[in-house]
């Protein structure tokens, strides 16, 4: 999510002698470093991950009549080329130079060319200068921004790229369950990668340190912020969206406990049916 690309390359995670106090939003500049991006897809399964969310973006997407889409998070590019695939407009957004390259090389590797843009959420409007139907935030992504005021301004933001009628998809790993229950996840949907693991190491009410192992027993480590689902809900809300409904993996009937991760489609205009 930085404005301004990076000239040097980072060869190690650095959080210094106290990991679990690094709460900035600016730092995971240093945790999306080549080695990790490198072994990224090994921890999604592009294939197993198509398989577990089906058509459920696209399907939402044509529901709504949208087909000019922003994925602002567009990390390896795996939501980008699904989309591409099944015939939407799409330019794909990261502030992570080293993963718009490894999400081009994907791209290309399939037949396909992105349309690639490396911004800054926070600043987003000032680099990307066209208005979308749709814009795409997934991957869990939206949980490395650590301030609430950088939070808001990203949400505003994205509202601002949209066009009157658009709608915001925004997804989380459900923060509420590991919180309040502890981690139990399937594996089934997000992180399918056979012999990978992406496990917490900590957790409070303002930090969840991931640690992510590998098969060549390499491991890596994110500091997110626990987005708790009811909050975010709120700050769409606050920010302007109208309606905004909630599924538990992919579904809109669920035990808050129950799912890995929560998807939030927010609506920018009313319309006229009461949100849950």
């Amino acid at each position: 999510m930085e404005h301004e690309h990076r000239t040097e390359l980072i060869s190690e995670q650095e959080f210094g002698d106290d990991p679990v106090s690094v709460r900035d939003t600016d730092h995971y500049r240093e945790e999306y470093i080549s080695g990790f991006v490198d072994k990224w897809d090994q921890l999604i399964d592009w294939d197993a991950r198509a398989e577990s969310e089906g058509g459920f973006f696209i399907d939402e997407l044509r529901k709504r009549g949208k087909h000019k889409i922003l994925d602002v998070a567009s990390g390896t590019g795996f939501h980008s080329v699904q989309l591409l695939k099944a015939g939407f407009e799409v330019t794909s957004v990261d502030g992570s130079a080293e993963m718009l390259t490894k999400a081009f090389d994907n791209a290309r590797s399939r037949g396909l060319i992105l349309n690639t843009i490396h911004a800054d959420w926070r600043w987003l409007n000032r680099d990307v200068h066209s208005k979308y139907d749709a814009i795409i935030c997934l991957g869990n992504s939206f949980t490395h921004l650590f301030d609430e005021n950088d939070r808001r301004r990203a949400l505003a933001e994205f509202y601002a790229a949209l066009r009157h009628d658009g709608v915001l998809i925004l997804d989380q790993r459900n923060y509420d369950a590991i919180l309040d229950v502890g981690f139990d996840s399937k594996h089934k949907y997000y992180y399918c990668g056979d012999q990978v693991s992406a496990e917490p190491e900590h957790v409070d009410e303002g930090l969840a340190r991931f640690k992510y192992t590998f098969p060549d027993k390499s491991a890596y480590h994110l500091n997110m912020f626990p987005l708790r689902k009811k909050y975010v809900r709120k700050l769409m809300h606050e920010v302007g969206f109208q309606k905004i409904e909630t599924f538990g993996d992919f579904q809109d009937t669920y035990a808050d406990h129950e799912p890995d991760f929560f998807v939030h489609i927010a609506e920018k205009t009313y319309g006229g049916v009461n949100d849950d």
